[in-house]
């Protein structure tokens, strides 16, 4: 009989008990896994609010949807607003649905701007159901036989315990205790075992490092080179606190751009997760701390917390017989949601080479090559909305509107701005729809159009789009208010 892999993951929170219930789930029977975690280790437990990409992972381990949502308090998502990113007092959406109908040859966006300069045609998000929806504060899953794209608001808190118990149940060992030592093989440069407090000894054919920003394993005992991107993005610090619910909770994040960073505002059944993103070049920790509670609306029930961070990734995620997974591998700021996205394609990616016989380098470096050109398209979306302002009122924004920028965004710009052309990149997680709303969003308008858009007649141009805005318009105004939805379908326990 074949000796189960021995899998040790290190840590807990939502990187912890999402790797372990994850490879529990789907290669248990293969896998001997045990988790190591303290009670005396906090952990950041602000990823609370996340992409579509997490609905169809939980399809794929069996997560079910409500059970998932009333244990973890969470409310539906269906974009973020972005308030005073583009200059002081304007605001637009970048939500998840497909804007319009694109076709083969040219991108919805490009019959609307040709449309506009006919003189009709209307606002963008006209042609959006999920826009619109979020815009009037409605959801359902689906209108008719018409489907909505969603995320969820979590507490991630809570959704780490939800996790951990399923994984128990898997048959995950759970080990109380820190990391004292990481012991390293000299001859084979491989991770031996873990020494715990107490002298305990954890023996493993194979670690999973979620350690969080201190990287125990990946970073501390075997080296890996970490390649910081705080040239392009400036924020090292965040403050985050929770307060009581003032109003009906809405289908979206707020983004609210602040003189010395941004503020995330995330709505849960239950409280609102509040933070703010700002970096210690631009302005004291003090400033920063009275800036959030200067700007939540309802009573604090928490005090702020203080979250110090680097943004960038380690040069290699998969190193010898060592994974990270989450904060360990790298950090990029949460503007656009996408830690727990991170995460998950990690986890399949892991899933799908994971070493169970012969070389493990090859399998290693398939891993960091795919890993490296996930996290680079995620940090150019994020350098995006900060390169793209108007905003010249303070040090922190005059900083990323004059800064380089890598020469992949940047050739993705002038592409679009010569030519409106964005590419639907099926390897990258932020697709045509959304580079448009937020290039849109900012103030990015391409000089020139694709020729085919001139080939339909201006008058039936017209009726096929008053076609599409009234189709959404239509399915808009049957949905149930989003509270409403919520109330029927996953009303959070206790």
């Amino acid at each position: 009989m074949q000796t189960k892999t021995r899998v040790i993951v290190a840590g807990g929170g939502t990187a912890g008990w999402l790797t372990a219930y994850s490879l529990a789930k789907r290669l248990g029977k293969s896998l001997d896994i045990t988790l190591i975690e303290s009670d005396e280790i906090g952990t950041v437990g602000v990823g609370e609010a996340t992409v579509p990409t997490m609905h169809r992972f939980h399809q794929f381990f069996g997560i079910e949807e409500r059970e998932f949502m009333r244990a973890t308090q969470a409310t539906f998502k269906l974009g973020i607003v972005f308030d005073n990113w583009g200059a002081p007092g304007e605001s637009y959406a970048h939500t998840f649905g497909e804007i319009g109908q694109s076709n083969w040859l040219v991108e919805f966006h490009q019959y609307w701007l040709e449309a506009n300069a006919n003189g009709f045609g209307g606002k963008l998000e006209d042609y959006c159901l999920e826009l619109k929806a979020a815009e009037a504060g409605k959801f359902a899953k689906k209108v008719g036989d018409t489907p909505l794209t969603y995320a969820f608001h979590l507490n991630a808190t809570a959704y780490a315990g939800f996790l951990r118990q399923k994984s128990e149940a898997l048959g995950v060992r759970r080990v109380e205790g820190k990391i004292d030592e990481v012991v390293v093989d000299k001859e084979t440069g491989n991770i031996a075992a873990l020494k715990l407090d107490h002298e305990r000894n954890l023996v493993g054919d194979f670690f999973v490092d979620c350690t969080g920003f201190r990287s125990l394993l990946l970073g501390d005992a075997l080296n890996v080179e970490f390649e910081d991107w705080g040239h392009w993005l400036a924020s090292d610090r965040a403050f985050a606190v929770q307060t009581e619910s003032t109003e009906s909770p809405s289908p979206y994040t707020r983004a609210i751009a602040h003189d010395i960073g941004w503020q995330w505002r995330i709505p849960l059944q239950t409280r609102t997760g509040n933070g703010l993103v700002y970096s210690s070049r631009f302005c004291s920790d003090d400033e920063a701390r009275a800036t959030l509670l200067n700007n939540v609306t309802g009573p604090t029930i928490t005090e702020p917390r203080a979250i110090k961070f680097r943004t960038g990734r380690r040069v290699s995620a998969w190193h010898r017989n060592c994974v990270g997974i989450g904060l360990s591998s790298g950090f990029v700021e949460p503007l656009e949601s996408t830690s727990i996205h991170l995460i998950d394609t990690a986890l399949v990616r892991l899933m799908r080479l994971f070493p169970f016989a012969g070389a493990m380098a090859p399998l290693a470096e398939q891993f960091n090559q795919e890993t490296q050109t996930e996290w680079e398209a995620v940090r150019d979306f994020i350098i995006l909305h900060y390169k793209q302002t108007q905003r010249d009122d303070s040090e922190f924004w005059n900083f990323y509107r004059t800064m380089e920028i890598p020469d992949t965004l940047a050739h993705r710009i002038e592409m679009f701005r010569e030519n409106g052309y964005v590419w639907p990149d099926q390897a990258n997680l932020f697709r045509s729809h959304s580079w448009i709303q937020v290039m849109f969003g900012q103030g990015l308008f391409p000089k020139h159009t694709h020729g085919a858009t001139r080939i339909l007649p201006a008058e039936s141009l017209k009726a096929e789009l008053a076609k599409v805005a009234t189709s959404v318009n239509q399915n808009v105004a049957k949905l149930p208010g989003h509270e409403e939805f919520i109330k029927q379908y996953c009303p959070a326990h206790g």
